[in-house]
């Protein structure tokens, strides 16, 4: 009976001390960490290049930009700031149409401004120019010098540069950050062709039409080719009654 209790008592101390060995050697369980955010995805930035490539057609306007490199400054401001870019871009007919004074005429610095002339540093949607039009004149891309006067007009978004005066024609692309309007003219800053405007040409007198009662009808014509028969008719009437006038008168005078 004592072994037995003995061997009971050793199998106990053996399973305590094997329980006790288990616990020192067994790792901790991983902390749980929170999952992974999903990287945010990439803004999507407009390539001006092929926007402008595609739109319009643009361009006469895209070349001077990428032959200038004024096309770089705009796509900059459009994918690196917050303040986004607003474009004005003339048709390919407007450059043919720009005759005095003549662009090629210009350095290449005068081009350059001339080109930077044409956006604002700042994006702007069609319905904010309302506001745009009663803050005075706003500074372009080229410079405090170079600044547009806006004026909006039941919807219409006209444009004023004392050499230019014009309307958005068209909204080609306006999403935040970039705007892109098409103008009927290319815009002249003053700061580089001066403030001696030469005087815009008259327009041409609308033609005269006469209306229909002032001109001489088929009626009085004829009326007034018939009157000399007419004269003619009552003059030999008149002829052949003198002598029966005098008849009566003397008959008239016997009487008496």
């Amino acid at each position: 009976m004592a072994k037995m209790q003995f061997s009971f008592f050793i199998a106990v101390v053996l399973l305590v001390c094997s329980s006790s060995t288990y616990a020192k050697t067994a790792s901790p369980p991983a902390p749980m960490l929170p999952p992974t955010p999903a990287p945010a995805p990439a803004p999507h930035h407009v390539n001006l290049t092929e926007l402008l490539s595609v739109a319009g057609p643009f361009h006469t306007f895209l070349d001077y930009l990428l032959s200038s490199g004024v096309i770089e400054t705009f796509q900059n401001q459009a994918n690196n700031t917050e303040e986004g870019v607003t474009i004005f871009v003339p048709k390919d007919d407007a450059f043919k149409a720009q005759k005095n004074p003549p662009l090629s005429n210009l350095t290449k610095d005068q081009l350059k401004q001339l080109l930077l002339f044409h956006a604002l540093p700042h994006y702007y949607s069609l319905s904010e120019f309302k506001n745009l039009s009663q803050s005075g004149p706003v500074s372009t891309f080229a410079g405090g010098q170079y600044s547009l006067k806006f004026t909006d007009v039941s919807g219409t978004v006209r444009i004023d540069s004392l050499w230019t005066r014009t309307k958005v024609s068209s909204s080609v692309f306006s999403t935040e950050p970039v705007a892109v309007y098409q103008v009927n003219r290319v815009l002249l800053p003053e700061a580089i062709f001066g403030t001696d405007v030469p005087p815009m040409p008259a327009p041409a007198p609308a033609p005269v039409v006469s209306s229909p009662s002032d001109s001489p009808s088929a009626d009085s014509e004829g009326a007034n080719a018939s009157s000399p028969k007419s004269s003619h008719k009552n003059s030999a009437q008149m002829l052949a009654l003198a002598p029966i006038a005098m008849a009566v008168s003397g008959l008239v005078a016997l009487l008496l």
